[in-house]
């Protein structure tokens, strides 16, 4: 019950995890206060009406690229989950400086003020494009996982603020999801796919905050967290979503990979492997080993990819994943 009775702080709080976030904690937890940081007043407006204005809600409209509202934001909160990111792979393509600018000079803000206020946890949510990156995304968020592991080095005296990472694959439904568009392309009798081969982690909103909100419980600072999700087959989910529809293959968009890997094998190395989740523990000399107990060792070679996996989204699973989305 690690969120109960404590201020939290939300960036990117109106997003799809965001809205997820609120939900869940509103409903499962008893938190002080949670603090919506986002740049959009008008979903901020539609958000306050959604929750009928909670009495735990606070707004702050504001930019993790400014660092003095995040300082603001942050006086007196105790927990802080950093999700604010441009996430869009092609936009971010073709507007690299402002990837940059929000997607690591933003970390360091969110990281430089949360050690400056002591707080207590912040957990930063990443994504598998972040492993072995191919796209400017991916890469800054690649970024962004050094700069919350390494900061853990920065914390000392009476400061007591500890970092670390949940990284999973693609979320079912949120936005920027390959679903819509295929049920868009549905009334058209044609669907299109980049490539008939692909394949991706794929997990639900509820999961992936559930997820995240359990990694704050465990985090001792320094962790990257990956969970243990299943697989599908893009031409899969085609065929759940419209299976009477016709399939252009259209080839591969700029930055796209045919398989996401959420594990490396150098990674591997220093990971440790639990029932439904992987921990990474940082390869720093202030990282204690023995932190983690009960962990099994990973066999050597071994990676955790979405065409690999053990686990796999059926034809009608995913039907039923989609059918309100």
């Amino acid at each position: 019950m690690v969120l109960n009775n404590k201020v939290i702080l939300l960036t990117g709080g109106t997003g799809s995890f965001g809205q997820k976030f609120t939900e869940i904690v509103l409903k499962k937890y008893k938190p002080k206060a949670l603090r919506i940081f986002s740049r959009d007043e008008l979903k901020q407006w539609e958000m306050e009406k959604k929750f009928d204005g909670h009495p735990a809600l606070r707004f702050f409209i504001g930019d993790v690229r400014d660092k003095d509202r995040l300082e603001r934001a942050m006086d007196g909160a105790n927990i802080v989950v950093h999700a604010a990111a441009l996430k869009q792979v092609p936009l971010c393509e073709y507007n690299p400086f402002e990837a940059v600018k929000t997607n690591i000079l933003g970390a360091q803000n969110v990281i430089e003020a949360a050690i400056d206020h002591n707080i207590e946890k912040v957990i930063a949510v990443s994504t598998d494009k972040a492993v072995n990156p191919v796209n400017l995304y991916g890469a800054t968020k690649m970024c962004m996982e050094k700069l919350f592991v390494a900061a853990n080095s920065y914390v000392g005296g009476a400061r007591q603020t500890r970092m670390s990472c949940a990284r999973y694959g693609n979320v079912v439904g949120s936005r920027g999801s390959v679903i819509p568009l295929f049920k868009q392309q549905k009334k058209t009798g044609k669907i299109t796919i980049t490539d008939e081969r692909m394949t991706r982690f794929w997990i639900t909103l509820e999961q992936g905050v559930e997820f995240v909100i359990s990694c704050i419980e465990k985090m001792h600072g320094g962790e990257i967290f990956v969970p243990k999700i299943p697989s599908m087959k893009i031409i899969d989910l085609a065929k759940a979503i419209a299976p009477e529809c016709q399939i252009e293959y259209i080839g591969i968009r700029p930055g796209e990979k045919i398989h996401e890997c959420l594990l490396t094998e150098d990674e591997a190395r220093h990971s440790l492997e639990f029932d439904d989740f992987f921990v990474i523990e940082p390869e720093h000399p202030w990282w204690k080993v023995d932190l983690w107990q009960g962990g099994r060792k990973l066999p050597d070679g071994f990676r955790y990819t979405s065409d690999k996996n053990t686990k796999w989204l059926t034809i009608e699973e995913l039907k039923k994943l989609t059918e309100n989305i």
